[in-house]
């Protein structure tokens, strides 16, 4: 299963594979693609903004790693607790914000991050700029190669976060090894992959097992379900799932 994550991974990061068919990366079903987004030359509202949450919701951050680089995403609501919003590889910060605007609603911080290829390295540059706000709890959620960036990143998180919900990430994407990463993750997890998402379903398999030190350890392996990433949310019962976990631990 590895080797099949990996294959399916290294195809989606765009090596080519002679043969090799890039369908299963995604692309009208909303699975990752091997196309890299457009968001480093998006403007400000990153197309899919209000005028008012451009202005006020735009920002922009240091990736904390080898390179610090500029990272743009989109803040939305108050509080204390933040949550922190990863996408797929076939889209951006739009692909978030709908549950962005319901989370910030709802009481919480949330800032989705416009990726540009370096995840890990962003994902702790959001939260540095979450907490220098004033965010004393942080919750992170990825969908599909950002389900795999932020079981990474809540390895090497300081303070680790509060919780972490990934959705259907595979064990490997790219330089991230969520599989490598998850036997040493000590913070609360979701897992949700749906059961017709083949090799997506068994990746959190595998991370549900690999994640032994985490005090509270749950896998939604969704029957007959083949909706991938974000898309899972759709269903309000996925949603009220994911949310009650998020309440839990960022109440």
């Amino acid at each position: 299963m590895v080797a099949v994550v990996r294959l399916h991974a290294l195809i989606c990061a765009g090596v080519l594979l002679a043969g090799a068919s890039l369908t299963a990366c995604g692309g009208s079903d909303g699975k990752d693609s091997a196309q890299p987004s457009a968001s480093a030359s998006a403007a400000a509202d990153f197309g899919c903004l209000t005028p008012a949450e451009a202005k006020t919701g735009s920002v922009s951050f240091k990736s904390k790693g080898a390179e610090s680089t500029d990272t743009a995403g989109f803040l939305t609501g108050q509080g204390t607790t933040g949550i922190l919003l990863a996408h797929q590889a076939d889209g951006d910060v739009c692909q978030w914000v709908a549950k962005a605007r319901e989370l910030g609603k709802s009481g919480y911080r949330v800032l989705a991050v416009n990726s540009t290829g370096s995840e890990v390295p962003e994902l702790v540059g959001a939260a540095a700029y979450l907490r220098s706000k004033g965010v004393t709890k942080l919750l992170l959620m990825g969908a599909s190669k950002g389900g795999t960036a932020v079981v990474e990143a809540a390895t090497v998180l300081k303070p680790k976060p509060d919780a972490v919900v990934s959705l259907s990430g595979p064990t490997l994407y790219g330089d991230m090894d969520a599989a490598k990463a998850a036997p040493r993750l000590t913070s609360p997890v979701l897992y949700m992959a749906g059961e017709g998402d083949t090799e997506f379903a068994q990746a959190a398999q595998e991370l549900h097992k690999a994640s032994k030190k985490a005090p509270e350890n749950k896998l939604y392996d969704l029957k007959g379900v083949s909706q991938h990433g974000v898309s899972l949310l759709d269903d309000p019962k996925n949603w009220a799932t994911v949310q009650a976990f998020l309440k839990k631990y960022g109440s």
